[in-house]
């Protein structure tokens, strides 16, 4: 497997191999982003965890990423929604979301160097090939409406940046180095009870009492994490290891790394609509900047010459970007599930797996470390039935999700992420509320009867969700904890204390209509 861009931005700490028959809480197999951040997380939670890699960690599928934080899936929204329902869509795109949110937590608690940014994603018509036609726009136009009418941050543009084709811009997405963020972690799960072992390859899992063996070693246990990507038949007994293998498909992905001049390529991740899709993203560095592109996707194991599909990729990459130094050639591998989302769950009694993250491998994985954590703790997680292991189809219908979900930490917060109802007061009626998106800031704009505006900072004084207009009740609405506020923000009802805060602009707004 030829190194990556990452392996050489960063080295992880090396580990010895086990050593030690041991006794802890959970045991977690498997050494990329999955693995180790459910380890980390488990380890803030008081739990002794051992955490094996058959061989170096963060150096397979993680080392040879590029490192999208999306929650843009490659199932398109449109599909998600005809497929599982408004509902069912809105919690799949909101658990990537949740996932750049706990990435974005990480980082500012262990105070992490990783280049972690906040970024917009764009889906655009190719660079190459054919020209498109109206129904491409027109499937852009769908695309971007669904998603602002689900509550996320999503609009059509006519020329996107870099790229200059007409697109859907998904701002808050992110991007970050995969491999510095990992080594970070790692100094924080090994040591006080916990351990890691690298070159400690599991070769079997049993029951009463549960105990994993590598390299003759026993760890009993009490809880299992299976997180290598492909999952491992574990203690699931080969025919219902057999039964989830059907469901999955492996592909082979190729990518390259590039020196580009400083400022050349726009700062966002890119995918286009082709089927296998280009997908690209910049990496800042002193003097220049790196662009990583892929693509060239195909079935693993069904084409025997691969260098092609290089050639090809570089060469899609000049026509884009003709003075681009090409320095780092690589291959990875993404699994993709029958019906687009990912299996994240119990596999069986105490032992759990998540794979077939498909283009999503930083953000799902991140969400099946999450979920993993749960499991441990006994919290209900609001995407556990979502993507089950054992779940035949999961189809819209009567499921509250937001109100279901409300207390689970990631909703809190979640309407930080959300979408504002526009961009401009001139769409709000007389005795009438919006929240609008202005100067980056989200706001509670409301129009009185005499046409003037009132402008109150969206976030509730009780804990920062996001208020909303009440049109019947002509109130501004917390749907974390229940405050309500009037029109002009002040405090109708608790747990808050404060009034919304006013709000100053640079460039005041039309105050009549």
């Amino acid at each position: 497997m030829s190194a990556s861009y990452w392996q050489s931005s960063a080295n992880v700490r090396t580990f010895p191999r086990i050593f030690r028959h041991a006794h802890c809480d959970v045991v977690v197999i498997g050494g990329g982003l999955t693995g180790i951040t459910a380890a980390y997380l488990l380890k803030k939670e008081g739990r002794r965890v051992f955490l094996l890699d058959r061989a170096r960690l963060a150096t397979a599928d993680t080392g040879h990423t590029t490192a999208h934080l999306t929650c843009v899936t490659d199932k398109r929204l449109t599909d998600l929604v005809k497929t599982f329902g408004d509902d069912h869509a809105r919690a799949v795109w909101d658990a990537g979301l949740a996932a750049i949110w706990q990435i974005a937590e990480i980082v500012r608690d262990e105070r992490i160097s990783c280049g972690f940014d906040w970024v917009s994603g764009f889906l655009h018509l190719p660079v190459i090939g054919p020209e498109r036609s109206d129904s491409d726009i027109e499937d852009l136009q769908r695309e971007a409406g669904i998603a602002a009418d689900l509550g996320f941050d999503a609009h059509f543009t006519e020329r996107a940046p870099f790229v200059d084709r007409p697109a859907v811009e998904y701002p808050n997405q992110a991007r970050f180095d995969p491999r510095k963020y990992l080594r970070a972690l790692v100094e924080e799960i090994d040591g006080d009870g916990s351990a890691i072992f690298e070159n400690s390859a599991v070769t079997s899992v049993t029951d009463s009492p549960l105990t994993v063996v590598a390299d003759g070693y026993r760890l009993n246990c009490d809880r299992v994490v299976i997180a290598t990507h492909n999952p491992i038949v574990g203690k699931a007994g080969v025919l219902n290891a057999t039964l989830l293998q059907t469901k999955l498909a492996l592909y082979s992905s190729y990518a390259v790394a590039a020196q580009v001049a400083k400022g050349q390529v726009a700062d966002a991740l890119f995918w286009d609509t082709a089927d296998p899709y280009f997908y690209q993203r910049l990496v800042p560095e002193d003097g220049h900047d790196v662009v990583i592109l892929g693509g060239e996707d195909h079935k693993t194991g069904q084409e025997r010459l691969t260098e092609g599909r290089m050639t090809a990729l570089e060469k899609a990459l000049h026509t884009m970007i003709p003075d681009a130094e090409v320095h780092e050639h690589w291959s990875g591998q993404v699994i993709e599930t029958n019906d687009g989302l990912p299996y994240i769950g119990e596999m069986t009694p105490h032992q759990f797996a998540a794979t077939g993250f498909s283009g999503n491998g930083m953000t799902f994985g991140t969400v099946g470390a999450m979920m993993a954590r749960d499991w441990v703790l006994g919290i209900a997680n609001p995407w556990s039935e979502l993507f089950d292991l054992g779940r035949t189809k999961v189809r819209g219908g009567l499921w509250d999700y937001l109100k279901e979900n409300k207390d689970y930490p990631y909703y809190l917060i979640r309407d930080r992420f959300a979408g504002a109802q526009g961009k401009s007061t001139r769409s709000i009626p007389r005795n009438g509320g919006r929240v609008i998106e202005l100067e980056g800031r989200q706001i509670a704009a409301y129009r009185h009867d005499d046409g003037t505006v009132t402008l109150r900072s969206a976030t509730c004084t009780h804990m920062g969700c996001r208020v909303n207009w009440n049109d019947s009740q002509h109130t501004w609405d917390c749907p974390c904890h229940g405050s309500r506020f009037s029109p002009t923000g002040d405090v109708l009802a608790g747990p808050a204390e404060k009034a919304l805060a006013e709000i100053e602009v640079e460039h005041p707004v039309p105050n009549r209509r």
